[in-house]
């Protein structure tokens, strides 16, 4: 009984002198794996699940190792000491103290792996809870290791941007809006106020302050439609109803609308192919005339517009080709967002609300068509609208 418990006071005193070795050699060891680790996850693209088993399997091996070390260590002591006791109880408690200090070392390494391998899930958290919709500029860090936190990253920061330009958008729309609807009212204002003064018994005053309101609550009428229709747009809940028509009746209805409408113009037509197409037909005719209007509105008098239409490899092609002032360069890529005019000298009289080649391009991408426009000052510009027939 005594040999048993010198037995075991030995084993605990050779357990304590391994765990101190242990502890500063796994400080050692774990400062020096992290370094290497980092090192290479610069430089190559490591999963987390990666680097979670490649820690785990460096920490088995080193552990392996240890309680390998220690049983033949003590069995060596033992054999050189002559000492012939129960074998049994000696590798048991062999084994215990070793699972013990395994215990530990997995412990220290798991707890330390974990929070390196995380601390970048704590940081993305605290950035998050600074985004707000007054602070969209703040961005994810996606320095450092090339793994799935920082695909997360990214994935979230281009989220970001994509909402960000949204949001910049709708509050340049709504300045835009509340800008346009803001003259009308005013106009109406100031003539309702000339009424109230001296309009009264003015024929003449009476008379120009009707015309005025009465032209202006059409301009608002016509924009405020234009804004609920790019509205329901923006919401999917525009209606499209497609239906099969045929193409060069449309145009022709067109043409025939257009030259009853413009004298001042030629209007002219080359190609209307015969062919069915599967579309929502007033949406379509909505789009065409906006182009047609546009063309009407910057094309010196005598000059041409043209409107025709055929087919191509299955596709439907519209073209409206003017000899108008053109569109340049530098303006051609922005003809088709919200209340943009290329003049900034053009008046509400002459250049509209900016919301007409929007309304005609969300039509078009509804249709999965798609619209290409060709312009070059002094010239005039050919706008090319490809449908898919059904």
């Amino acid at each position: 009984m005594n040999k048993i418990k010198s037995i075991f006071k030995v084993i605990f005193q050779v357990i304590k002198i391994i765990f101190l070795v242990v502890k500063s050699t796994l400080n050692f060891l774990s400062k020096l794996l992290d370094r290497v680790i980092e090192n290479i996850s610069n430089k190559l693209r490591f999963s987390i699940t990666f680097k979670i088993t490649i820690t785990y399997i460096f920490t088995f091996i080193m552990i392996f190792s240890l309680m390998s070390a220690g049983i033949l260590a003590s069995f060596k002591y033992y054999i050189e000491s002559g000492i012939s006791s129960d074998y049994l109880s000696i590798l048991g408690a062999i084994l215990a103290g070793c699972n013990i200090i395994g215990l530990i070392i997995i412990i220290i390494i798991g707890s330390r792996a974990s929070k390196k391998f995380l601390y970048p899930v704590e940081t993305m958290t605290k950035t998050v809870k600074e985004i707000s919709i007054n602070a969209l500029d703040k961005r994810l860090d996606v320095r450092g290791s090339k793994n799935e936190l920082k695909d997360l990253a990214k994935t979230f920061n281009d989220m970001l941007d994509r909402i960000q330009k949204s949001v910049d958008q709708q509050n340049q729309f709504v300045s835009d809006a509340s800008h346009e609807l803001r003259t009308p009212i005013s106009v109406i204002q100031g003539y309702v106020n000339l009424l109230n003064r001296w309009g009264k018994n003015d024929k003449e005053i009476l008379e120009e302050s009707i015309l005025a309101i009465k032209s202006e609550s059409e301009n608002m009428k016509d924009l405020v439609e234009q804004l609920l229709f790019l509205a329901r747009g923006d919401k999917n809940t525009q209606k499209i109803e497609k239906q099969n028509f045929m193409l060069n009746e449309l145009i022709q209805e067109i043409l025939k609308e257009t030259k009853l409408i413009d004298s001042a113009h030629q209007i002219e037509n080359e190609y209307s192919h015969e062919f069915e197409i599967n579309a929502d037909r007033k949406l379509i005719k909505e789009a065409i005339r906006i182009f047609i209007d546009n063309s009407i509105k910057y094309t010196p008098e005598g000059g041409t517009i043209k409107l025709d239409s055929y087919k191509k490899d299955d596709k439907a092609v519209i073209t409206i080709g003017d000899t108008g002032t053109g569109i340049s360069s530098e303006d051609l890529p922005y003809i088709f967002d919200r209340f943009y005019r290329a003049d900034k000298s053009r008046t509400k009289t002459n250049g509209g609300t900016g919301l007409g080649l929007a309304i005609a391009k969300w039509i078009v991408d509804n249709h999965d068509g798609t619209v290409d426009v060709w312009s070059k000052p002094d010239i005039g510009t050919i706008i090319k609208v490809t449908l898919p027939i059904s």
